[in-house]
């Protein structure tokens, strides 16, 4: 990890299928975030295509129908024209961007985070666990990957899977330093505050465990699609190898706005020097039954 890594992660109001509208405001908050000294902007799932919203009300075989038709028309590969899109913002203000897809993944669809820099795609992730509501959209992906960037070495756990512990310990097993936490989630009261309430100890908990930095950012706006609609109300936290809050997201209910934070090298070589450093303690030898 470089000495000082400054990071932005944007609560962005994507719209499912404005492929070309997403891209604007990605672009826009990308040009904002570089202005205010960021080198990587974290965006939140589904960013790039768009959340579908899954709370039907009425007739659910005829609105998952209609949903998953639309799904898979508005999902592209990794090698489609938002990913090459998403390269061209990246190169032109000289950032990394990661942000989220609905990934037409040939038979089947997945829910893709990718990084991409100004040289091309760095890397990306898969969903693991797929919560109940968004089963019949896409299949969960295999274990994560650690991404080598000049900043640090990255990995991703996608909303859901953050409140698995396997999920960060996939990553810190391969040596992470900071994980990325994008989420599309509305937990009651649905207001920052109330997210941050519902996500915040889990993602302290996962940096705490493994001593990483984590930076995390919820969807916000209203989606509609296929009939159905749904309001997410942003939200943002950063957190340090400690399980400390380094910074909190400030925006408005509902609108969009942007968390900034740094991320230091010393901080993450002390708390892994501290006798409470907990992922030392691990004892692989004794899990076996977990994976029975």
């Amino acid at each position: 990890m470089q000495t000082q890594v400054r990071m932005a992660a944007v609560s962005v109001d994507s719209k499912p299928g404005d492929m070309s509208g997403n891209l604007s405001k990605i672009d826009d908050w990308a040009i904002r975030a570089k202005g205010a000294g960021a080198e990587i902007v974290l965006f939140p799932e589904l960013s790039l295509t768009g959340f579908i919203p899954n709370h039907p009300t009425g007739d659910h075989s005829e609105w998952l129908r209609s949903a998953l038709a639309g799904a898979n028309a508005i999902a592209e590969p990794l090698s489609g024209p938002a990913v090459e899109q998403l390269v061209k913002i990246a190169a032109s203000h000289d950032v990394l961007l990661s942000a989220g897809m609905l990934e037409d993944a040939g038979n089947v669809l997945h829910n893709t985070q990718v990084l991409v820099g100004p040289g091309g795609v760095l890397g990306y992730w898969r969903k693991l666990h797929i919560p109940m509501f968004e089963m019949p959209f896409y299949n969960g992906g295999r274990g994560p990957t650690v991404i080598d960037t000049p900043l640090g070495r990255i990995g991703c756990n996608i909303c859901f899977d953050a409140l698995m512990p396997e999920s960060t310990r996939l990553l810190a097993v391969q040596n992470v330093e900071i994980v990325l936490f994008p989420f599309a989630a509305d937990p009651p009261p649905v207001t920052p505050q109330g997210w941050q309430e519902w996500a915040a100890p889990a993602i302290r908990s996962r940096c705490q465990e493994n001593g990483v930095f984590g930076i995390a950012c919820n969807y916000v706006g209203e989606v509609e699609f296929a009939g159905v609609s749904q309001s997410f109300p942003g939200g943002g936290i950063a957190i340090g190898p400690r399980g400390e809050t380094l910074a909190e997201w400030k925006g408005h209910p509902g609108e969009p706005a942007m968390l900034l934070v740094n991320f230091d090298r010393e901080s993450l070589r002390s708390a892994r020097a501290e006798p409470e450093y907990l992922f030392r303690f691990r004892r692989p030898e004794l899990y076996g039954p977990l994976a029975e």
